[in-house]
């Protein structure tokens, strides 16, 4: 194959040629190659824009473990089938490794704008930026449709949903632990005083994870990052959200934490975050104890940040520890000011 024309489109993608993208274009029929485009969002450089004479769409390669595509394609295909939430469906999957030395996706391009993209985002009014938050809501809600008949994650070998081993707030509680002693072991950021205030979150809080509720999807990176949006005559609407490699199963209200976290950096007042919660909440009641759960979902929300940030990189000033750090999210009051609680 002629590489003279390949072109390097993100760190993990490598050099692609066009007759490379040619060849994953004829395994499904979608027509010649007209272009490719690198996409600079995200944090891990999978994706690349990709235009045929049969429409536009988006390649995703280089998966991170042999399960990645293929969660992604359930949940994709469950949220299609269930639900009217915009997905890029159909969730194309070639795992043979010939064209590119790894598995690929090629999925439909969803039109709109990136809200997250601060070009496109300064076009936008005060009033724009409210419905689109109001959409994400909406959007949210609609996707928490598809339900299961247990908490738990997909397992690829069985094609089916595995439950989690120990209650659902249990294994919220676990996770927030491993993650806090993870990033201890990362860097010496996370302090012996970050410990007792996460267990004092925690001890607080925890009987409101005890009202039960039905296991529905959730995203656990829900938010404008992941989703394009667009006006439709007067209105805004979601009309594509993407990047289901975390989802599973469980309550719904968790997935409310890192919008409300980012609407909250954007606006200290709280008013996309509270125009949010109320439109998610208008069309999926919170349960009684909302306010004390929500503590627990924004800490496990700020402790997976936490960890990811200390192997990574961190994006905050890097003498704050995690108490000081993540307590001003955890104190936040989306439910007041006329939110339906």
């Amino acid at each position: 194959m002629d590489d003279s024309a390949a072109r390097v489109y993100s760190a993990r993608l490598g050099a692609i040629s066009p007759g490379q993208f040619q060849l994953a274009l004829d395994r499904f029929g979608l027509g010649q190659f007209v272009s490719a485009e690198p996409i600079f969002a995200g944090n891990f450089g999978q994706n690349v824009y990709l235009t045929s004479t049969a429409g536009a769409y988006v390649l995703r390669g280089a998966p991170f473990g042999p399960d990645q595509f293929l969660q992604e394609r359930y949940f994709t295909d469950q949220l299609h089938a269930h639900t009217g939430a915009p997905v890029p469906w159909p969730y194309r999957l070639d795992p043979a490794i010939d064209i590119f030395g790894w598995p690929y996706v090629v999925m439909p391009r969803m039109p709109g704008i990136h809200p997250y993209n601060a070009h496109e985002r300064d076009q936008l009014s005060t009033e724009d930026r409210l419905a689109i938050a109001r959409a994400m809501g909406e959007t949210l809600a609609e996707m928490q449709r598809l339900i299961s008949v247990c908490a738990g994650r997909y397992d690829a070998a069985t094609q089916a949903v595995r439950p989690f081993a120990q209650a659902f707030g249990d294994w919220v509680i676990a996770m927030i632990r491993d993650c806090v002693e993870e990033a201890a072991h990362l860097s010496d950021a996370t302090t012996d005083g970050d410990r007792a205030w996460v267990e004092t979150v925690i001890a607080r809080n925890r009987r409101a994870l005890e009202v039960p509720f039905v296991p529905c999807f959730v995203m656990q990176d829900f938010k404008e990052d992941n989703a394009v949006a667009e006006r439709v005559a007067d209105t805004w609407r979601i009309s594509g959200v993407f990047d289901y490699q975390d989802a599973y199963f469980g309550d719904g209200e968790t997935d409310l934490a890192r919008p409300v976290a980012m609407y909250f950096e954007d606006d200290p007042g709280l008013t996309l975050a509270r125009a949010f919660v109320q439109a998610y909440a208008e069309r999926k009641a919170l349960r009684p104890g909302f306010a004390e759960r929500f503590k627990v979902y924004s800490l496990l929300e700020r402790v997976l940040c936490w960890q990811f940030g200390q192997r990574h990189g961190v994006w905050w000033k890097p003498e704050l520890s995690l108490q000081a750090w993540a307590r001003p999210y955890i104190d936040l009051q989306v439910f007041g000011s006329g939110t339906v609680v």
